[in-house]
Order: C-alpha cells, then sequence, then structure tokens
C-alpha cells in the first residue's frame, strides 16, 4: 500500500456514514464495493446510484457497486467498518472466516460497547486475535451529507504504525476529503465516542431554551470531562483538542445534522426514549454510550457529571430541568 494506488475496499454497513464514505473513497480512485444487510439499499445503490433510505436525492459515484454477500470480504485490502458500535461484536464474529491475512480494518463507528464497555479496538482484538491485521479508527467532525455533498471535511486516522497512517492518509484524501494521522489510537476512538453524550446534553440544552450561554459551558465542561476520563484511560491529553475531539465535539454540540443533538432535542420536548429513537431511524451512538462511559467513570474514580446527568435522564431517573439544576448548585472549584 504505497501512494496513491487504487486499494480494493469494502465499506461495512449501508447506513449514511458507510455509504457517504464509500462514495469518497470511489471518488478517490479506487474500488469500493459497499456491503449492507438490507437488499433495498443493495438494489438502489446499483440500479439507482442512490441509497434512499439514508440518504435519498443524493447521487453515488459511478464506480461504486454494492453487495448483501459476506464472502465477498474475502479480497479485500482493506474493510472499513460502519456498523453500529452495539451490532460490532455480532458483525465480526460472522465475517471473520472471511477476512484474510494482513487486513486493513478501518474503525469509522464511534462508541463503546455497552455490556464490555470496550473500545472498538479492544473489541477487534478479542475477535480477531488469530488474525494477522492493523487497525486504524477513522474520527473527526464529518456529517455523512455534507461529505457526500462534497463540503469540505477533514478527519483523522489514528493507527499504532505510524508508517501506515501516513500511507493511508494519502490514500483516503481527496481535494475536499483532507486526512490527518495520529498514533493515540485511544485517544480518537474516545473522543469520537464520547462527544456524542455531550451532544445529547446540547440537545436538552437548546430544546429547553437555555441559551447560548450554556451551551458554550457545556461544550467547555464537556471537553474538560472527556479529557479527564480519556486521560485516566491511557489516552494523550493533547488528542482532545484535535479533530476526533474539540472538532467533533463542536459539531456535533451545535449542528442540526447531528443524531444525538436530535435526542436532546426530543428529550427536551417531553418525548420518551424509545418513541424518539424509533421515530430517529438511524442509530444515535450516545443513547448506549452514555451508560458506558457513566460505568467507567465509577470504575476509574472519574468525575463524570455531565454524563451522569445524561444517563439519569436516559434511564428516565431524573427531569431534564432538575439535572440541569443538580449540575448548577455542584460544589463550587478551580477550573
Amino acid at each position: 500500500m504505497t501512494g496513491k494506488k487504487s486499494l480494493r475496499i469494502t465499506v461495512a454497513g449501508g447506513g449514511s456514514w458507510g455509504t457517504a464514505l464509500a462514495h469518497v473513497l470511489a471518488c478517490g480512485g479506487h474500488e469500493v464495493l459497499l456491503w449492507a444487510r438490507d437488499a433495498a439499499v443493495v438494489e438502489a445503490v446499483n440500479a439507482r446510484r442512490e441509497n434512499p433510505r439514508y440518504l435519498p436525492g443524493r447521487l453515488l459515484h459511478e464506480r461504486l457497486r454494492a453487495t448483501g454477500d459476506t464472502a465477498l470480504f474475502a479480497d479485500r485490502e482493506l474493510v472499513l467498518l460502519a456498523v453500529p458500535c452495539q451490532h460490532m461484536r455480532e458483525f465480526l464474529g460472522s465475517v471473520r472466516a472471511h477476512f484474510a491475512p494482513g487486513l486493513v480494518l478501518v474503525n469509522a463507528s464511534k462508541g463503546i460497547e455497552l455490556d464490555s464497555r470496550l473500545r472498538m479496538s479492544s473489541l477487534a482484538r478479542e475477535l480477531l486475535a488469530p488474525l494477522a491485521y492493523s487497525y486504524v479508527m477513522l474520527s473527526g467532525p464529518s456529517f455523512a451529507a455534507e461529505v457526500l455533498d462534497g463540503q469540505p471535511t477533514a478527519v483523522v486516522l489514528a493507527c499504532e504504525e505510524e508508517a501506515l497512517g501516513a500511507r493511508l492518509r494519502r490514500a483516503f484524501s481527496t481535494p475536499v476529503f483532507r486526512c490527518y494521522s495520529s498514533t493515540d489510537v485511544c485517544g480518537v476512538e474516545l473522543g469520537g465516542a464520547l462527544k456524542n453524550v455531550m451532544a445529547i446534553a446540547a440537545g436538552l440544552c437548546d430544546g429547553l431554551g437555555l441559551g447560548h450561554n450554556a451551551r458554550g459551558a457545556l461544550i467547555t465542561r464537556g471537553l474538560a470531562e472527556i479529557s479527564r476520563l480519556g486521560a485516566a484511560l491511557g489516552a494523550r491529553p493533547g488528542t482532545f483538542m484535535g479533530l476526533s475531539g474539540l472538532g467533533d465535539l463542536v459539531l456535533s454540540c451545535t449542528g442540526d445534522l447531528s443524531r444525538n443533538r436530535r435526542v436532546g432535542l426530543a428529550l427536551a420536548g417531553g418525548g420518551t426514549l424509545e418513541e424518539i429513537v424509533r421515530k430517529l431511524g438511524s442509530v444515535a451512538e450516545g443513547v448506549k454510550t452514555a451508560p458506558a462511559v457513566h460505568a467507567l467513570g465509577r470504575e476509574h474514580g472519574i468525575e463524570t457529571p455531565i454524563t451522569d446527568a445524561v444517563y439519569a435522564i436516559l434511564q428516565g431517573a431524573q427531569a431534564p430541568r432538575l439535572a440541569i439544576q443538580t449540575l448548577m448548585l455542584r460544589d463550587l472549584k478551580a477550573e
């Protein structure tokens, strides 16, 4: 994998993010196959160059093809994962027999497995231990619709193998999709996962009409909370000032396309979580990440007040306005 040579890539996951990434990689000259569980998505991509369920009205690259056949993972140099984190264990278990030794596995799903509280790199290590593979995390401020529309976007690729990260940033970049690299896999994974919880909190603030001051304070203290827990889990603090930390946090807390922010807005409006998730029609990773992060904070003795408030609201244990009051009345301290 040298320079900008064309790669044989399968993108696993026919949702909005998987589709957008498959499109941008096809635009970059790669041979891209989009694997989707939904036969209707496969048919639409191949027949009409569109994913009408998740990204209606947007034309996909002519070289992009779709499939529902897991056997077609076998001849791929690189597999990009855009499968929801809570389904990643089941998915990897079902397709790992098709993975070739030396595979590059790029994960673009931002979350933590609820039951095990594992990051996706640790989950992959557990399930793919006998297989020689390289793991890369793709994260950063990136709404799928804007990526597909060709709007300028910057992301980070985290890989412990620095040379591989450098090669991949060249291979993945296009004139409108700029990739940086990092060796802090832990930090990039945690930044992408934890910002989803903060985005729910931001939606709650906006939905309650608490104003711009509250949102600014939330983003700032949310970043402090992410950095504090991330450092305890082995991440480099500086990583959270980058694209996968501050960049993604600001986008998800302020952008109307953020699914997690929309969950918070709907909760503030009095909707039930079950109803909100059903109407959303796509996965908001923060709903399952919040309890996992809450538990990690308790395990490591790290204060996570915003996460705890979101967790209590999601569990129905506290009303949104009361949760805000509780946060505001915490003991005063130095910043």
